[in-house]
């Protein structure tokens, strides 16, 4: 209920109860910190990406990129609406992230593609996870991890497309 003191409008945080929000952000949480990994990774290769096929997978990986930032924005936004923080500082994100080392300096297109798409195999199975517990919890939340989900399997599958044979 919204309630007008002096001239001051204040609302709730949230109308979603404390006990709902505590769990979506516990599912929504992890997203957040493995696509954050993923959008620091993703730019990395993106640097560093070498080969016949530089181009292509340059931008590609940027795109990759804007993709991450963008979901993960919009988890984190979703647990924010919720009336909860959200801790993505770098600092956090590399303590909890199951990603593991980006190869480092230049490296071939296809090693690149490869570790990348082991990054949005880490991501996707948390995204997993967040739609599997989220349906009776917060179908709100879920359709948020829904999207990132359908988005993370678009990029993997045009990165998968470089290195098929």
């Amino acid at each position: 209920m919204t309630e007008v003191i002096g001239t001051r409008t204040t609302s709730p945080a949230s109308t979603t109860s404390p006990d709902v929000a505590a769990a979506a952000a516990q599912f929504l949480s992890p997203v957040v910190i493995e696509l954050q990994a993923l959008a620091v990774n993703g730019k990395q290769a993106h640097w560093h990406v070498r080969g016949s096929n530089f181009i292509g997978v340059h931008e590609l990986l940027d795109t990759v990129v804007d993709h991450a930032q963008e979901y993960a924005d919009t988890a984190a936004e979703r647990v924010v609406a919720l009336g909860l923080p959200i801790d993505a500082r770098i600092q956090t994100v590399a303590e909890k992230t199951g990603t593991t080392a980006m190869p480092a300096g230049f490296q071939k297109s296809d090693t690149m593609i490869q570790a990348i798409i082991g990054q949005i195999d880490v991501a996707l199975a948390v995204v997993n996870k967040a739609v599997t517990e989220l349906g009776e919890i917060d179908p709100s939340s879920q359709d948020v991890a829904i999207e990132i989900a359908r988005g993370l399997d678009k990029d993997r599958w045009f990165l998968f497309a470089h290195i098929s044979e």
